[in-house]
């Protein structure tokens, strides 16, 4: 199975924790779990309590993408990621995977305004030709462009999809306007749209992942 929302959280917070705050990396339990919630560069905010990050944890360190970090005489379990070594990715590609699993679909222009604080591109073209190289490998997709924008968007195809039941799409492939209270569905007619929507919207990454030879 795919990662899901959690483990894509999980993962993108050690990636950006690593870089930002190296002297706390790894990261005990408490606070890997206070960078999953924390409501700046996160999109979606979650709330995600211990179990959570420790079930999601479990299943990561199975796919070799995270493992144990403290010894046996730490008073603290520490954790730290191994994506770079599980799926042969430089500090570039990591680095703009880790806004993706953070931050949700993406243009170039915001990548490059929101990944120096992990990596400095030193040019817009620069961060365009890694997104390149991660869609050679099967990734990152490349959407199309929303009406009024003049750059095409991308997201990363690690996991994550069930993200999309807080309403929005780790694929966004398609950002309706905001309904007004009068606008709003019942309820139930609220529910029945997002489950077809979300089946929709998986089924858009899975002829992305299809296109791509993945």
């Amino acid at each position: 199975m795919e990662p899901d929302a959690v483990e894509i959280r999980v993962v993108g917070c050690l990636l950006e924790k690593q870089r930002t705050t190296p002297d706390a990396y790894p990261l005990s339990l408490n606070g890997l779990r206070l960078a999953c919630n924390q409501a700046t560069n996160r999109d979606p905010v979650v709330d995600y309590d211990e179990a959570a990050v420790i079930e999601a944890l479990r299943r990561l360190a199975l796919r070799g993408w995270t493992r144990l970090a403290s010894g046996a005489g730490s008073r603290a379990r520490k954790y730290r990621h191994l994506l770079g070594e599980a799926l042969d990715l430089d500090d570039a590609e990591l680095s703009l995977l880790a806004v993706l699993m953070l931050r949700g679909v993406q243009t170039p222009g915001e990548l490059k305004q929101r990944v120096d604080r992990l990596h400095h591109f030193g040019a817009l073209a620069s961060v365009q030709e890694t997104l390149e190289k991660l869609i050679e490998r099967g990734h990152v997709a490349r959407l199309g462009r929303q009406p009024g924008q003049k750059e095409e968007r991308y997201l990363q195809l690690l996991g994550g999809e069930e993200s999309a039941s807080s309403g929005k799409s780790v694929g966004e492939a398609m950002v309706k306007p905001q309904e007004s209270p009068q606008e709003q569905a019942p309820p139930e007619d609220r529910l029945e749209r997002l489950e077809r929507e979300l089946a929709e919207l998986r089924a858009q990454v899975n002829e992305l992942r299809d296109a791509l030879g993945g």
